[in-house]
């Protein structure tokens, strides 16, 4: 396939495989929001991530594309009380506003959550297993043709980083566990969903209500 074709693809896609290495996140995202609600702007904000080394890397180089992505993320939010929770909440609350964030950023992790996760809280289904995101990316490849070009190893990449989300977020209690925990969500993401007219995300969060 020509280089060109593949950008042609690319560009006509909504799906990503930016996970692969901007992943959770967690701490970083955190770090930044606690930094927005300093009210510095965002290069004030990568300036200082840089300079003071904030997210404890080994090296500079990666540090200033991790402060850009996890404003990117914050962005995603389009809910300034979100980011504020993001830095002051406890950490479990903290961490599920930052899956939230990431549905809201990445359409993959948007579909997951919902076609799979979601969909086995309705059906009250607890299963959980290699089948279903084998079954999820197949889908994927079939339906969009940028997907279809990804490396197996890039497939394999994406269904660990999706596994580690969820045992981030205490879905499943390790990576080989077999079954989904039942999640509850926090009422200050439930509301602000509800607030946004975003209400098709709350099965990921088990709230069918």
């Amino acid at each position: 396939m020509f280089e060109k074709d593949k950008f042609a693809l690319r560009d006509a896609s909504p799906y990503n495989a930016a996970i692969t290495r901007e992943q959770f996140l967690f701490y970083e995202v955190r770090t930044t929001a606690k930094l927005v609600c300093e009210g510095l702007s965002n290069d004030e904000i990568v300036k200082r991530i840089v300079k003071e080394n904030l997210f404890q890397y080994p090296t500079e180089k990666s540090v200033k594309k991790m402060a850009l992505a996890c404003l990117r993320r914050l962005d995603a939010l389009e809910d300034s009380t979100l980011v504020q929770a993001i830095a002051t909440q406890p950490s479990d609350v903290s961490k599920q506003i930052c899956l939230y964030a990431m549905m809201r950023q990445y359409r993959l992790v948007w579909e997951f959550m919902l076609t799979v996760v979601g969909s086995k809280y309705r059906l009250l289904d607890t299963s959980f297993g290699k089948i279903d995101l084998n079954g999820f990316f197949m889908r994927l490849q079939e339906q969009d043709d940028w997907v279809a070009t990804w490396s197996d190893s890039t497939i394999t990449k994406l269904k660990q980083v999706l596994q580690k989300i969820l045992v981030e977020n205490e879905y499943l209690d390790s990576i080989g566990t077999d079954h989904l925990n039942p999640v509850l969500i926090s009422p200050l993401l439930e509301n602000a969903i509800r607030a946004s007219g975003q209400e098709l995300a709350l099965p990921a969060f088990n709230c069918l209500n």
